[in-house]
Parts: structure tokens; C-alpha cells; sequence
């Protein structure tokens, strides 16, 4: 039984020496590994980097998310909304990154040999315990493509969070920006309210004097249950979007006021969904590897060591090769052109969205300096109206139809307002800018 364990300490130990000259096929990462391995620590060595830090050093996916800086000014009201909807982020596609890294590092070692234990029961009713060794000599590029889809695996995670932490910090910003509206358009609502409210009590006096009949009066009333209804709507819209934004937030965001000025630019950064094809071009390719090589033979050299030690080199392949094997590597090369076409599609789809929003974006900016300036109109006409009332040469209710279009124009200005507003935020969700790369 001692010179079975003999046996099987050599026998291992050749298996780690072949692995780590042969497992690569001639990228000299494995001898390279096992030499520094062997090479002996002194006081100015530098630690090894871990597998994730070398990955993430590596991978230019994961480094251009890192570099990504968010597009919303700095201790701006939505600045704030984006950390504190952070803060309190379950962050589930974080736990699948993490899953994916430990993949990854698991795989990263799948060029050492393989050991496991053989135990069987002889007739004579005793145990026979065996060492299974298995060290893979030739693999087609088996073991590389494995490596190369757990990395690109982590890169398609990281993209994952990168976009989930994005979406939420748009719809965090999205709440804030309806309960900002709704709050300013109800503020106007009561504005409004507070001046109909005076044309009506005039009209009143009007009606007891006889001046007026009441037919007018009703119109006004009626005006100014439209008026309160609009008023109530946009209180319980804001009040609604603010409670539905503190169940995002770690902290109430209830005082919070004001939207800040900001710019996205199209060309600041690639889109998150092209980064998400690329990552998938690369871990499809990588799984292509892997598939090809399963249809073709490979070497591998072990056995058995104990009892009965059986040792060889074995050539083995996951499919016997029958006649439509050219068919299927064909099949598996389309793959790889078609991973290629996505990513293509993916950029002409980003690209389109984004000159459509750069233009609905420019057109709505123009729209709300439109709009200002007819307020500003509106008002001048409503100010000369009412001079001429003041001076008997206009009845009430022609100042009542020119103040009702000034309050028109003044909610159709902070309706455009806004929506530019979300646009920007909807261009920024799309190139990944809501949040810096390096916080997520």
C-alpha cells in the first residue's frame, strides 16, 4: 500500500509538471503560473493580484465601465435621488457578478490535473481503495475556451449591473421629475385659483347690483371647479410619486426641490446595450471553442494508482465523429458570424435611438423657449386687458378669456419644461451615465 502512495505522489506530480507546460497549447500562461509558483518570496516581492483584480485589470469592458462618470451635476438635487435609490438597491444583479467571478476563478484553474478517489468492494467482501488520476495533454483548446467564456461571462454581468443600476437611478429621477411638475403645475393651479377666485367675487357684486346676470357668474363658478380639480390632481400626483420614491430611497427625499440644469451628449459614452452584444459576441465565441473542440478528439494521460494501478494515455472525445461532423463545426463557426451581426445591430439600434432622442431632445428645448416667450406675451396681453377693465372700456369676462389663455400657456411651458427633462435622462439611462462607473 506505501509503494501504491508512492506511485501515486509521482504520478501526481509529473500530472502538475505536464499541466503546466501543455494545458495552454503554446500561450506559456500555465508554465508561467507554475514558475512563479516556485520562484521563493523575498522582501521586495509584490503580491500576486487575485484572480478578480487580474481580470478586472485585463478586461476592457470592465475598465471602460469603471471610467464611466455620471452625467448628473455634482450635489444637485438629482445627485442625491441617484444615492440614496442606491443606497437602499437590493443589487440582485450584483450577487449574480459575484456568482460569475467565482465561476471564473474556478475555471481559471481548470488546466490542473483532475484527482478523486475509486473505492470498490472485491468478492472477498474487503475494499479496495484507488487514486483516479486525469491530466489533459490535448484538448483541441477545450480548456482555454472554457477560461475565455467564465471571463467573458463575469463581463456580461458587470455590463448586467452596470445596466440595472442605471435603470434604477432613471426611474428614481423619473418619480423626482413628476412630483417636481406636479408640484410646480399645482402651484400655478393655485395661483390661478386665488385670481378666477376675484373675477368671480366681481361678477357677483355684478349680479346683486344687476349689473350682470348669472348666467356669467355659473361660467365663472365653473371655472373655478376646473381649477380646483387640476389643483388636486397634481397634489396627488406629486404626493403619490414622492411616496413611491421614498420606498426606492434609504432616506425620505420628501424636501428635496428644484431640477438641476444639465447636458448628455450622445458621443460620451458607448451605449450600454452595444457594451452588453460585445461582452455576448465574446462569451458566444468562447462557447463556440468549447463546442468544437467536445466534436473532436483529445489526449489525456492517468488511471488508476493503488491496487491494480492501471496508468496510459487515453484519447477520448465527448461525441464519436460520424458523417455530419463537418456539418456541425460549419454550424458552429455561423455562430460565431452571427455573435458578430448582433453586435453590428445592436450599434445601428443604439445609434438610431439616440439621434432620435438628440432631435425630440432640441425640439423640446425650442418648445419651452416658445412657450416662455408666449407667456411673457400672454401676460403683457392680460396686463393691457386689464388696464382697459380698470378703465371701463372691457367687460369681465374678456379679462377672464385672456387670463384663462395666460394660465394655459403657463402649464403648457412647465409641461415642455419637463419633458426635455426626461429625455436628457432617458439619453443618459441609455449610455449608462446615471451613476459613476467606479461607485457601481
Amino acid at each position: 500500500m506505501g509503494h501504491g502512495v508512492k506511485r501515486a505522489v509521482g504520478v501526481c506530480a509529473i500530472a502538475f509538471g505536464l499541466a503546466g507546460c501543455l494545458s495552454d497549447m503554446g500561450d506559456g500562461s500555465g508554465a508561467a503560473n507554475l514558475v512563479s509558483r516556485l520562484k521563493s518570496p523575498d522582501n521586495t516581492s509584490v503580491p500576486k493580484p487575485t484572480h478578480t483584480e487580474k481580470v478586472n485589470a485585463e478586461s476592457q469592458i470592465i475598465q471602460g465601465l469603471a471610467r464611466r462618470k455620471s452625467a448628473l451635476p455634482s450635489g444637485s438635487s438629482f445627485e442625491q435621488v441617484g444615492t440614496a435609490v442606491l443606497a437602499a438597491n437590493s443589487r440582485a444583479a450584483e450577487s449574480e457578478l459575484r456568482s460569475a467571478r467565482l465561476r471564473s476563478e474556478a475555471a481559471s484553474k481548470n488546466w490542473l490535473p483532475k484527482l478523486g478517489p475509486q473505492v470498490s468492494l472485491t468478492s472477498l467482501g474487503s475494499l479496495v481503495a484507488n487514486l483516479v488520476v486525469d491530466q489533459v495533454l490535448f484538448d483541441n483548446g477545450r480548456l482555454k475556451g472554457e477560461r475565455e467564456f467564465a471571463i467573458a461571462d463575469v463581463e456580461v454581468a458587470a455590463v448586467s449591473l452596470a445596466q440595472d443600476t442605471n435603470d434604477r437611478v432613471h426611474t428614481a429621477l423619473g418619480l423626482y421629475t413628476d412630483a417636481v411638475e406636479a408640484r410646480e403645475k399645482a402651484a400655478l393651479s393655485q395661483r390661478s385659483l386665488q385670481d378666477m377666485g376675484h373675477f368671480a367675487w366681481i361678477m357677483q357684486e355684478r349680479v346683486k347690483g344687476g349689473v350682470s346676470d348669472m348666467s356669467d357668474l355659473n361660467i365663472l363658478n365653473q371655472k373655478l371647479s376646473e381649477i380646483k380639480a387640476s389643483q388636486t390632481a397634481n397634489t396627488e400626483r406629486a404626493a403619490t410619486s414622492v411616496a413611491e420614491l421614498n420606498a426606492m430611497s434609504i432616506q425620505p427625499l420628501s424636501g428635496l426641490r428644484g431640477v438641476p440644469s444639465f447636458e448628455v451628449k450622445s458621443t460620451s459614452a458607448q451605449p450600454l446595450t452595444v457594451v452588453l452584444a460585445e461582452a455576448e459576441k465574446t462569451r458566444t465565441i468562447a462557447a463556440a471553442k468549447v463546442e468544437r473542440a467536445g466534436q473532436l478528439p483529445g489526449l489525456s494521460a492517468g488511471g488508476t494508482i493503488g491496487e491494480n494501478s492501471n496508468l496510459g494515455l487515453n484519447v477520448k472525445s465527448d461525441q464519436l465523429i460520424g458523417f455530419g461532423t463537418g456539418a456541425s463545426l460549419k454550424a458552429i463557426e455561423a455562430a460565431k458570424e452571427a455573435a458578430g451581426r448582433r453586435v453590428s445591430q445592436a450599434n445601428e439600434d443604439a445609434n438610431r435611438q439616440l439621434r432620435k432622442l438628440e432631435g425630440q431632445i432640441a425640439a423640446k428645448s425650442r418648445q419651452a423657449g416658445e412657450a416662455a416667450n408666449l407667456t411673457i406675451a400672454a401676460k403683457q396681453n392680460l396686463d393691457l386687458f386689464q388696464e382697459q377693465y380698470d378703465a371701463g372700456q372691457r367687460q369681465v369676462m374678456d379679462v377672464v378669456g385672456v387670463y384663462e389663455t395666460f394660465a394655459r400657456q403657463q402649464q403648457a411651458e412647465v409641461t415642455l419644461k419637463y419633458e426635455a427633462v426626461r429625455l436628457k435622462l432617458e439619453m443618459a439611462q441609455i449610455l449608462g451615465v446615471l451613476a459613476d462607473g467606479n461607485a457601481i
